[in-house]
C-alpha cells in the first residue's frame, strides 16, 4: 500500500479538478441527511428532557367532562404531590361587547406548576392570578385591545387582567389549540360558570413523585386501577405524544427525500469519477507502460477517491451536526419546543454510512473499468469501447446498494413504508435506464433527416460514446424528484383553499346548554334568517376496548387507529348525518329503543380491524358502555360540518349530561355582529369562526411547506450537480466530434444548434415521463402517507417542470461551450 499511497498523494497535489463533482454531491447528500437526523433527534430529546414541565408532572391522568371523585383524588394523592388543572374553550370579550375572541381557558390550583416556571411579562400586577383575576397571552391582549389592569368577560365572570403570559411551562403538552391561553385559579374558573354538567372540558390531575419512585411502575399501576374510569394516563417520557409523532414522521419523510437526493447525487458521483478517470488516460497508460499493475492503478485512484470522499463526508457531517444550532438561531420561534443542543452520534454515523456506501456503489464500476483496460487501448482514446466491469465489481456495487436499502429500512420508524420507498426508487432507476436505451435504439432506427443540423442532433443521441442513457437517468431522477416535491408542496399550500366548500359554515358554536338550545335557535334564526343552522348533541368519551380487548393492554395501537387515543367527540342521531353514506350494515330505525348501537367511520374501522357486529366499549363520564357496531359510514370530511367518527343510536346517551353544538352560515359582514350578540346572550357558548380555523391550519401547513422546500432545495442542487457530471463525462467525446465537424466545414452555430436540439428532445421526453411518475409519487405521499386531500396546483407543477427542463437545456449548452472552443490542432494532438 506504500507505493499506491505515495502516487495518490502526489497526484492530488495537482488539485481536485475532476473530483470536485464527487465532493459536492457527497457533501450535499450527507449534509441533508445529517441535518434532518440531528434536528429531529434534538427536538425529540428536548421533548424528553423537558418531559416533566411539558406534561406538568411525572404522571398525568386526564378525563373528559367530569372531575375526579373524592376517592379518586385521595388515591392520586397517595402516590405523590397532586395538582388539578381544568382546560376548556371559552369566549373572552371586552366589557363593552365590541370584540370577543375564542380562548383556551385554564383553571389551575395553588400547586401548579409542579415542574417548570410560570412567568408574566414585566409590568404585571401580581405573580399569578387569584380570584376574579386572569393572566392572558399577549396576542389576545392585542386582538381585544386591552392592557394590564383592564377587565374582560369570560362566561359569567368579569376578570381583571393582572399580566401578560411570558412563559407557560405545559403549553406544548396541551397539543393543538385554536385560542390563546387565559389562565385563572380554581375560584376564577368557578366564577365563570362554564364548568357545568354536559359542558366540554378536560380535567387533568398531575402527580409529582418522589425522586426514588419508579415512574413507569406507578403509571402502569394507576392505569390498571382506573382502567374503567375513562382516564388517559401519560407519564413524563411522552409528555407531548402528538408533537413527538409528528416530528418523527416528518423526519422519516424528509430523511427518505434526503436519501433520494443522495442517490441522485450518487449518479453524479459515478459521472464525475468516470469523467475524471477519462482525463487520466495518459497517466494510466504511462504507469502501465512503466510496469504498474492493474491492482496498483486501482489502489492509487481508489485512495484518491477515498480521501476526497472522506473530506466531503466529514464536511457534510459538520454542517449536519451544527444544523440544530443554525435552525435555532434562524427560526427557533417556529419550533414546537427548543431543541436540546448537542452533537448526536447516531444520525451522524447513519449519514456517514450512507455517504460511504453511495460512494462505493457508484464509483466502483468506473474504477473497475480503468483497471481492466490495457495500455494499448488507453492510447487509442475512446475509439475502442471499454470492457464491461468484472463480476466482482458488479457484486461490490450490488452489495453496497443492498446495504443502503437495508440501512434505510433498519433505521426507519415505519420499515414497511421505507422498504416501499426504496423499492420505488429502484423501480424508477430501472424505468429510466430502459427509457434511455429505448431512446438510443429508436434514434438509431429513425430515417436520417436531410437537414444537417437535425441529422447531427439525431446522431448525437445514438453515436458511439453517446451519453444518452446517463443523461436520461440524471434528468429523469432530478425532474421526477422536482415534480414530486412540487406536487407535495402545492397540496400543502392549497389544502385549505381548494377543499373548503363554497357554502362552508361561518361559525362552529360549542357548549350550548340543552335547556337553552331552543332560545339559541331563535337568536340564530333571527340574526341570519337566510343562513343554514344545524344543531347536534355532543359529549365526549373514550374507546377503552374493541372486540373484548382493552386498549390499555395493547402493546402498540394499530397504525391509523387514531380514534383509540384519548377521548373523542360523540353524538347520537335518529337519521344518517349529513355528509355520510352507509357502506356496510344498516342504519337503525328513527324510533329505535334497544341495546346500545353505534355507527363507525369506515376508515377508522378498517384501521382497527373492526366490522359490523363487533363490540366496542366506550367510557362516558366514568361509565363503560358496551355497544355493537350496526353500520360503517363513509364520511365526507370536506363539508366542514360536524363529522363524528362514532355515532350512537337513540336511547343511550340522552339522559347523560351533555350539550349541543351548532354550525351556522351567514354573509361575512354579519359575522362580527352575530358573534357579539351570542357572546352577550350566551356567555357560556364558544363561537369559533371558520376563518380563524383556516388561518391557524394554514399556518401549520405553511411551516410544513418550509421543511419540504428545504428538502427540495437540496434535491435541486444535487440534480444540477448530476446534470453537470453527465455533461462532464461526455466532454471528451463532444470535443472530438466538434473538432471533426469543424474540419469538415461546420460552423460553431450549427454545432451548437444541433446540441441544443439534442438536449431539447431529451428534456421534452424525460419531462413527460417525470410528470407522470412525479404526479403518481406525490399522490401516494399526500393521500396515503400524509393523509391529506388531493388538491395539487397543476399550473405551479407545470411551471416547476418547465423550469427544470429549461435549466437542463441551458446547462447542457453551457457544458457544450468548452467543446466548441477547442482548437482542432491542439485537440487532435491530445485526444
Amino acid at each position: 500500500m506504500n507505493l499506491p499511497l505515495r502516487l495518490a498523494l502526489r497526484d492530488l497535489r495537482g488539485g481536485l479538478q475532476g473530483l470536485r463533482l464527487l465532493a459536492i454531491c457527497l457533501f450535499l447528500g450527507v449534509a441533508a441527511l445529517a441535518g434532518v437526523g440531528s434536528l429531529s433527534t434534538a427536538i425529540v430529546s428536548g421533548l424528553a428532557e423537558r418531559g416533566q414541565s411539558i406534561l406538568g408532572g411525572d404522571i398525568q391522568l386526564s378525563v373528559a367532562q367530569r372531575e375526579a371523585t373524592a376517592e379518586e383524588r385521595a388515591a392520586f394523592a397517595r402516590e405523590g404531590r397532586l395538582s388539578h388543572i381544568t382546560r376548556m374553550r371559552a369566549m373572552a370579550a371586552r366589557l363593552d361587547g365590541a370584540e370577543s375572541i375564542l380562548v383556551e381557558l385554564k383553571g389551575v390550583d395553588e400547586a401548579w406548576p409542579l415542574y417548570g416556571d410560570f412567568r408574566l411579562q414585566p409590568g404585571a400586577l401580581r405573580p399569578r392570578p387569584s380570584g376574579a383575576e386572569v393572566a392572558i397571552g399577549s396576542e389576545l391582549a392585542d386582538r381585544l385591545s386591552v392592557r394590564v389592569g383592564d377587565k374582560i368577560r369570560i362566561g359569567a365572570a368579569e376578570l381583571q387582567i393582572i399580566g401578560l403570559i411570558a412563559e407557560e411551562p405545559d403549553r406544548v403538552g396541551q397539543g393543538f389549540t385554536f385560542g390563546s391561553t387565559a389562565l385563572t385559579d380554581r375560584a376564577g374558573l368557578a366564577a365563570t360558570g362554564l364548568v357545568q354538567p354536559g359542558s366540554l372540558y378536560t380535567s387533568a390531575h398531575r402527580l409529582k413523585l418522589a425522586a426514588s419512585a419508579n415512574v413507569e411502575a406507578v403509571s402502569k399501576r394507576l392505569a390498571f386501577t382506573f382502567k374503567n374510569a375513562g382516564y388517559q394516563v401519560q407519564d413524563r417520557s411522552n409528555g407531548a405524544p402528538g408533537t413527538r409523532r409528528f416530528i418523527e414522521r416528518l423526519a422519516q419523510f424528509l430523511t427518505l427525500i434526503g436519501l433520494t437526493s443522495l442517490v441522485v447525487a450518487g449518479i453524479g458521483v459515478g459521472n464525475g469519477v468516470a469523467s475524471w478517470l477519462d482525463s487520466k488516460r495518459s497517466t494510466i497508460a504511462t504507469l502501465k507502460l512503466l510496469g504498474a499493475s492493474s491492482r496498483t492503478i486501482f489502489l492509487v485512484y481508489l485512495i484518491e477517491i477515498g480521501i476526497v470522499a472522506a473530506a466531503a463526508i466529514l464536511a457534510g457531517l459538520a454542517v449536519g451536526g451544527l444544523t440544530p444550532w443554525i435552525v435555532t438561531l434562524v427560526a427557533g420561534g417556529a419550533l414546537p419546543v427548543p431543541p436540546r443542543l448537542a452533537l448526536y452520534p447516531a444520525p451522524l454515523l447513519v449519514s456517514a454510512g450512507y455517504g460511504i456506501l453511495i460512494a462505493v456503489a457508484f464509483a466502483i464500476l468506473p474504477l473497475a473499468r480503468a483497471r481492466s483496460v490495457p495500455a494499448a487501448t488507453l492510447f487509442r482514446g475512446s475509439l475502442e469501447p471499454l470492457r464491461r466491469p468484472s463480476l466482482a465489481a458488479l457484486a461490490a456495487a450490488a452489495m453496497a446498494a443492498a446495504l443502503i436499502a437495508a440501512l434505510a429500512v433498519a433505521t426507519a420508524r415505519e420499515p414497511g413504508f421505507a422498504a416501499g420507498f426504496i423499492g420505488s426508487v429502484l423501480g424508477l432507476l430501472l424505468v429510466l435506464t430502459l427509457l434511455g436505451m429505448l431512446i438510443r435504439w429508436t434514434a438509431s432506427k429513425l430515417p436520417r433527416p436531410r437537414n444537417p443540423v437535425l441529422r447531427l442532433a439525431l446522431s448525437n443521441l445514438h453515436r458511439p460514446g453517446a451519453q444518452t442513457a446517463r443523461l436520461v437517468l440524471a434528468l429523469g431522477l432530478g425532474l421526477t424528484l422536482f415534480t414530486t416535491l412540487a406536487v407535495i408542496e402545492t397540496n400543502l399550500s392549497g389544502q385549505i383553499r381548494t377543499t373548503i366548500p363554497a357554502k362552508a359554515p361561518s361559525f362552529f358554536m360549542l357548549d350550548i346548554p340543552v335547556e337553552e338550545v331552543e332560545r339559541f335557535r331563535a337568536l340564530a334564526t333571527g340574526a341570519a334568517p337566510q343562513g343554514e343552522l344545524v344543531t347536534i348533541p355532543s359529549l365526549r368519551g373514550s374507546v377503552v376496548a374493541i372486540k373484548g380487548q382493552r386498549v390499555a393492554d395493547m402493546e402498540e395501537l394499530p397504525e391509523g387507529a387514531w380514534f383509540l387515543r384519548g377521548d373523542r367527540g360523540l353524538t347520537y342521531a335518529r337519521t344518517v348525518p349529513q355528509g355520510s353514506r352507509i357502506v356496510a350494515g344498516k342504519w337503525w330505525p328513527s324510533d329505535y329503543a334497544g341495546a346500545p348501537l353505534v355507527s363507525l367511520d369506515v376508515e377508522a374501522a378498517r384501521a382497527a380491524g373492526l366490522k359490523v357486529g363487533d363490540l366496542m366499549t366506550i367510557s362516558i363520564l366514568g361509565r363503560d358502555i358496551d355497544a355493537t357496531i350496526a353500520s360503517l359510514r363513509e364520511i365526507n370530511w370536506d363539508t366542514m360540518g360536524f363529522n363524528f367518527v362514532i355515532v350512537f343510536a337513540p336511547g343511550t346517551l340522552e339522559s347523560a349530561p351533555h350539550s349541543f353544538m351548532a354550525t351556522i352560515s351567514m354573509p361575512e359582514a354579519q359575522e362580527r355582529p352575530f358573534g357579539r350578540a351570542v357572546s352577550r346572550a350566551f356567555p357560556t357558548v364558544s363561537a369559533i369562526r371558520v376563518k380563524d380555523v383556516v388561518e391557524t391550519v394554514s399556518g401549520m401547513l405553511g411551516q410544513l411547506s418550509v421543511a419540504v422546500r428545504a428538502a427540495a432545495s437540496v434535491a435541486i442542487l444535487a440534480g444540477i450537480a448530476v446534470l453537470v457530471g453527465a455533461i462532464a463525462a461526455s466532454r471528451r467525446a463532444r470535443v472530438y466530434d466538434s473538432v471533426i465537424l469543424k474540419l469538415l466545414g461546420a460552423t460553431r452555430s450549427r454545432i451548437l444548434l444541433g446540441q441544443a436540439l439534442e438536449f431539447a428532445a431529451l428534456a421534452i421526453l424525460v419531462s413527460a415521463v417525470a410528470f407522470a411518475l412525479g404526479a403518481a409519487s406525490g399522490w401516494y405521499v399526500v393521500v396515503k402517507v400524509l393523509e391529506l386531500e388531493w388538491a395539487p396546483d397543476w399550473s405551479v407543477i407545470a411551471a416547476t417542470l418547465a423550469a427544470g427542463a429549461l435549466v437542463t437545456l441551458v446547462l447542457g449548452l453551457l457544458g457544450s461551450l468548452p467543446a466548441l472552443a477547442a482548437r482542432p490542432a491542439r485537440a487532435l494532438r491530445t485526444l
